[in-house]
């Protein structure tokens, strides 16, 4: 089955950009990225603080199947409602240095959004690194959840 979230890769560059189309109206697409309980639902973790405002910040913890508890957490640079989310990203506790990630919203038409994301990392390295992992399986995922979760709010 074909991934509707794309994720393109240059070689030698440390970023990565993601595109996916949604069936759902502009503003229901945002307020998935901004509602505590909306990011809960669709990440499967615990919300711990949101604030989606300039100079804001996140902190999110979520439990793995033996129980042990991870927190990934970043400040929140700026944020225009319908339109952009500029943050950082860092998963505690683990090799990974902190990325930034630029998230644009674009109103494709009433009833459907697109979301664009460019991830920067520290190095080409660092880059390549998360790709080894399912990431690209777990993005999909995770905006499948997105797409069927705040479905239900229309």
């Amino acid at each position: 089955m074909e991934q509707k979230t794309k994720v393109s890769a240059q070689d030698g560059k440390q970023e990565l950009v993601i595109t996916r189309e949604f069936d759902l109206p502009l503003e229901l697409l945002f307020q998935a990225y901004i509602d505590p309980e909306i990011v809960e639902q669709w990440m499967g973790t615990k919300v711990l603080t949101l604030e989606s405002k300039r100079h804001g910040s996140y902190q999110f913890e979520t439990t793995d199947p033996k129980g042990n508890k991870h927190r990934f957490n970043g400040v929140i640079h700026d944020c225009v409602v319908n339109k952009k989310i500029t943050r950082t990203f860092e998963m505690e506790n683990t090799p990974f240095p902190v990325q930034l990630e630029f998230l644009e919203f674009e109103k494709l038409t009433d009833d459907t959004s697109k979301l664009t994301m460019q991830i920067v990392y520290k190095s080409v390295a660092d880059r390549d690194q998360m790709l080894k992992l399912p990431f690209a399986q777990g993005i999909n995922m995770a905006h499948n959840r997105i797409q069927e979760i705040v479905s239900k709010l229309k």
